[in-house]
């Protein structure tokens, strides 16, 4: 089943125009992460905010985050787009910014990162289920400690924050 998507109604000089919201928004340079960070999803913002760009280079984009997380690669992709677009992104925390949301809410532009009063962060340690012979698991072990430093360096950069703190 897919979610109910609330439809806007404008008046127009030429009539009414029936807008999903989630368009509507975008109309307003926002971005909505309503979801766990998956491909799909990733996908889906790193358009979003490749089209803001291309529409105005200059002007602000917000992204709000209500998400528990997800995917460490999907979420890298919208981070890295978030630092290769030239309008400031504006980060704001609705609800929960969980482990991959919250680096997200972190990689917003200098002083236009925040939560609402009643939102709640959580960073966590990288963690995976991996199986196979001991080569391969130490291979993965190798790849989780690489990428839970470079989140720890993302985290470090955007929060003024020492690398060691960030990594306990």
């Amino acid at each position: 089943m897919s979610p109910l998507v609330p439809m806007v109604v404008e008046q127009t000089s030429r009539g009414e125009r029936a807008f999903d919201i989630y368009s509507r928004l975008l109309n307003e340079r926002i971005v909505f992460l309503g979801t766990p960070v998956t491909d799909e999803i990733a996908n889906l913002i790193v358009a979003q905010l490749l089209h803001l760009q291309a529409e105005d280079p200059d002007k602000d984009i917000s992204l709000y985050i209500n998400s528990p997380g997800g995917s460490v690669y999907a979420g890298l992709a919208i981070y890295d787009t978030m630092q290769y677009v030239k309008p400031d992104i504006q980060t704001i925390c609705v609800g929960i910014a969980m482990s991959m949301g919250a680096l997200l809410l972190s990689g917003g532009a200098n002083g236009k990162r925040l939560s609402l009063p009643n939102a709640k962060i959580l960073i966590h340690q990288v963690s995976s289920s991996f199986q196979g012979q001991a080569s391969d698991i130490e291979i993965h072990a190798k790849e989780i400690i690489d990428t839970r430093n470079r989140l720890d360096e993302i985290l470090a950069q955007h929060t003024g924050q020492d690398l060691e703190k960030v990594a306990r």
